[in-house]
């Protein structure tokens, strides 16, 4: 009897020793990872932040989070520059109401900005890969937005950090700011090449804007769409942007930027070598 209840008594203690922890059910978990690289000056940073803060104080972005079957989401804030240079501007937040969203605008609006050199979108997309791992959050859909006004040219290939994120059930949407100026480090369709080498994921999608003014209603159509998994079934234009629908991996259509996408490793070399913008690649 004696040994029973020993038994009994070491088998209580194992229990209540163990973390009895359970994710919150949310309808997103959401990381938003935004370019802050050289190319991005400060005027760029500050119209960037301010299109964030401008759309979660919205109150369509509060209506959109009410819609969802648990009526809340978990949002995470990353800023980003080349291979291993990374801020998480806010941890993890519920929103969950138009409180919670005018609370983490105010949030963003008070936090840093930070600045780095060197541009590696699989970096951050490695990065916040890895902030969905025992964040405290459950959700049926994991999205990954991806902020820029270049391509790829630091760290890792971007198509296969792509890829991993995808395989591993992450959907990875894009803001492309396209640039009209010709620099080694822009492109005038860096959309076509968030298209083809970046975003991927059943319901992808770019939003392809031109230049940074019109970035805030970019922004706000972008985190409606995302959180009332919403892509739009053909091309939509609203003001001066674009959303554009990203076809499946494998897809049968030619290929501006090639199946490694390292147009942005090459114009590095361009200008190290000290040719001038605009040289055609050898």
């Amino acid at each position: 009897m004696r040994a029973l209840l020993a038994s009994a008594a070491l088998l209580l203690l194992s229990t209540a020793a163990q973390p009895q922890t359970q994710s919150l059910l949310v309808d997103l978990e959401l990381v938003l990872a935004v370019d802050v690289s050289s190319s991005v000056d400060q005027r760029e940073s500050l119209l960037q932040r301010g299109g964030y803060v401008r759309a979660f104080a919205d109150p369509r972005i509060a209506d959109a989070i009410k819609n969802g079957q648990h009526g809340r989401i978990a949002v995470t804030y990353l800023e980003w520059s080349r291979f291993g240079l990374w801020y998480n501007v806010t941890p993890w937040r519920v929103i969950a109401s138009a409180a919670d969203a005018a609370a983490y605008a105010r949030e963003l609006d008070n936090s840093v900005i930070t600045s780095g050199v060197g541009t590696s979108i699989s970096g951050a997309i490695a990065i916040a890969s890895e902030l969905f791992e025992q964040n405290g959050f459950e959700a049926r859909r994991r999205v990954i937005d991806v902020t820029g006004d270049g391509p790829n040219s630091n760290g890792r290939n971007v198509t296969l950090a792509r890829d991993q994120a995808v395989a591993a059930g992450i959907v990875i949407n894009g803001v492309a700011i396209n640039d009209r100026d010709i620099t080694w480090f822009s492109l005038r369709d860096l959309d076509v090449y968030y298209e083809e080498c970046v975003v991927g994921g059943p319901g992808a999608f770019v939003v392809a804007v031109d230049g940074f003014a019109s970035f805030a209603e970019a922004i706000l159509r972008k985190l409606i769409l995302e959180i009332a998994d919403a892509s739009p079934p053909a091309i939509e234009r609203f003001g001066p942007a674009t959303v554009i629908p990203v076809q499946m991996l494998g897809a049968p259509r030619p290929r501006k930027y090639g199946p490694t996408c390292t147009i942005g490793e090459e114009m590095l070399r361009m200008d190290q070598m000290g040719f001038p913008p605009g040289t055609p690649f050898r």
